[in-house]
């Protein structure tokens, strides 16, 4: 009877525990449909930045085009990427049109990704994107572009204010490889290290106080004023609202010092602190 009710009990227990949390996926945006060029572009970047790129998961966004490419053009560059050394593994969210075409390409679309692209309210975006919920409308709001001439706060300013100046995230403990913090609509502050395979990422600004030898993303969702500061510099990776640098791409003379990372229009930059 024992064993019969132990049985029973193990039944209730699922096989797979299923979770949905923050992953770091590459985006990317095509604006010229030539399938030759993608596919060298890709390959140039998984040589210089194998541990990164190689394997890497990529969403593909065709909204930088004037039309969608059809069934055969996109399966070909997919094919192209994956040859390249990537794996394409979701479309990013367009048109009803965009949605068909994932249909029949066999992947899933994402949301997210288009939100770093287009501004929020515009009449093509509110067409083509579906209802959304209050956290992700402030989220939007983060990701909007600035424009010439606008008064008051910023949108990623003025979503903190309703938010009531949430405070940020703290990690006390070293982030070791493979783990990832996510510190979503807020800074991040790392009291340790950021070891050589694991992944920092905020929507707001990145405070290391040991040394960074992993990845750290800010400006997750877009808000292109955030910053990266970290007391020893050694990074395979960082960015901010998209933008990056790869270890390569990274100043040697830089290695080590205590630096901070910003964006000056879509330049990247990296300087010493004082």
């Amino acid at each position: 009877m024992a064993k019969a009710q132990g049985a029973t009990v193990a039944s209730f227990e699922p096989a797979g525990e299923l979770r949905i949390g923050q992953v770091g996926i590459a985006n990317l945006r095509v604006r010229t449909l030539d399938i030759d060029r993608l596919a060298a572009e890709m390959r140039d970047r998984v040589q210089r930045a194998p541990k990164l790129f190689a394997r890497g998961a990529v969403v593909v966004d065709f909204g930088g085009l004037p039309a969608l490419p059809d069934v055969a053009t996109a399966r070909a560059l997919l094919d192209a990427l994956r040859e390249a050394g990537a794996l394409p593994v979701a479309l990013a969210w367009g048109s009803s049109e965009n949605e068909q075409l994932a249909i029949e390409l066999g992947l899933p679309l994402l949301a997210k990704f288009r939100a770093q692209y287009e501004p929020a309210g515009g009449a093509q975006a509110a067409e083509a994107a579906p209802a959304a919920s209050p956290a992700e409308r402030s989220r939007a709001a983060e990701a909007a572009p600035a424009t010439s001439g606008r008064t008051g706060p910023a949108p990623a300013e003025a979503a903190a204010l309703a938010r009531g100046g949430e405070p940020g995230l703290m990690q006390a403990s070293a982030v070791r490889s493979g783990q990832q913090v996510y510190a979503e609509n807020r800074d991040l502050t790392v009291l340790a290290a950021v070891g050589a395979g694991a992944e920092v990422i905020a929507d707001g600004s990145i405070h290391i106080y040991g040394a960074l030898r992993g990845r750290a993303l800010a400006g997750a969702q877009g808000n292109a004023k955030a910053r990266i500061f970290c007391r020893e510099f050694h990074a395979e990776l960082v960015a901010i609202a998209g933008h990056y640098k790869v270890l390569e791409d990274l100043p040697a003379d830089l290695r080590g010092k205590p630096v901070q990372v910003w964006l000056d229009g879509d330049q990247l930059k990296i300087a010493a602190l004082d």
